[in-house]
This record gives C-alpha cells, structure tokens and sequence, in this order.
C-alpha cells in the first residue's frame, strides 16, 4: 500500500520513524549475536554437560535405591 503524505514534513518525520526503527532493529540483532556468542562458550556447555550428568545419576541412584 502506497502511503500519501501531504506535506513535506509529513516525509521526514515518516523518514526518522523508519530510521529509528532500524537502529533498534540493528541493536536487538547485535543483542542476540552477543547472546549466541555467550551459549557457545565452553562454561555453558560444561554446565549443560554436568546438569545432564546430574539428573542421569540421579536416575541411577533411585533405581539402584528400588531395586
């Protein structure tokens, strides 16, 4: 859809509201790369690791505790 603007003003102001909302954009996207840079650490991944291995040993001790 073709917006009308009918003055001069009307075009700037529209222009600094886009301008605007694609400097947020491009922070909300620097944002979630520093996100992704963060999950990809090896700390998170360990961490991960040692809660999987937590609830597996969990697991096993109840079943051994049942059995």
């Amino acid at each position: 859809m073709v917006k009308q603007y009918k003055n001069e003003a009307d075009i700037k102001r529209h222009l600094k509201q886009l301008d605007l909302e694609k400097q947020i954009a491009w922070e909300e996207l620097k944002g979630c790369k520093n996100d992704f840079k963060e999950t990809l650490q090896p700390y998170q991944w360990m961490q991960t690791g040692f809660s999987i291995l937590k609830k597996y040993s969990i697991m096993m001790l109840v079943k051994k505790i049942i059995k």
